[in-house]
């Protein structure tokens, strides 16, 4: 692989440490990590954009970036807990939430609104659309037995019967759980 794309989770950025953990893990592969625009419809353009542009070998999304990860068509994508449900999750943060990584533009908070969440949950009404034999087989997803926050396994295996595998651990993954869990399927997936 030379080039992989990754998509960070909500409240995040670029610069979270699963973007490091996949440069260490996949060296000598170019792993883009942006920050991406809270506002759905705004991720979702650009995601699409930066993967016209950049041509990734691999996207992967972890939680949120899992979310849109998934609604790519005809890319190699993995997914890492993704939340399929973003809105529920938004509804519990109304107000200024901050973010748990420092972002390129400098922003420090975003804010949560009822509209925000209805984008979301309009955006879910047809997540899953347009799947088919190939879109499965280019489509693998993670989930953590101990995930503390999201529980979509039953969903994506609703979608992708048989493309899920679970590891040991909590929402988000530590460096020792991706090399030990999560690499060895991701590596023999690119090479499927």
């Amino acid at each position: 692989m030379d080039k992989i794309l990754f998509v960070h989770g909500l409240a995040s950025s670029g610069a979270y440490k699963l973007a490091s953990t996949l440069r260490i893990l996949l060296k000598p592969a170019d792993v883009l990590s942006p920050d991406f625009p809270i506002e759905p419809e705004l991720a979702l353009s650009q995601l699409r954009a930066i993967v016209n542009q950049q041509a990734p070998e691999l996207v992967v999304g972890l939680s949120w970036g899992g979310f849109l990860v998934q609604q790519l068509r005809g890319q190699r994508k993995v997914l890492i807990n993704p939340d399929f449900s973003i809105s529920s999750l938004l509804g519990t943060m109304t107000g200024e939430v901050p973010y748990l990584s420092p972002r390129e533009d400098g922003a420090l908070s975003f804010t949560v609104t009822p509209e925000l969440c209805q984008r979301y949950r309009q955006l879910e009404t047809f997540q899953f659309d347009g799947i088919d034999q190939k879109e499965k087989e280019l489509t693998l997803g993670f989930f953590a037995r101990e995930d503390e926050l999201v529980h979509c396994q039953p969903l994506f295996e609703e979608h992708y019967p048989g493309r899920s595998i679970s590891y040991p651990g909590g929402h988000l993954p530590t460096f020792p759980q991706v090399k030990q869990y999560i690499l060895p399927h991701l590596l023999s997936f690119c090479h499927e």
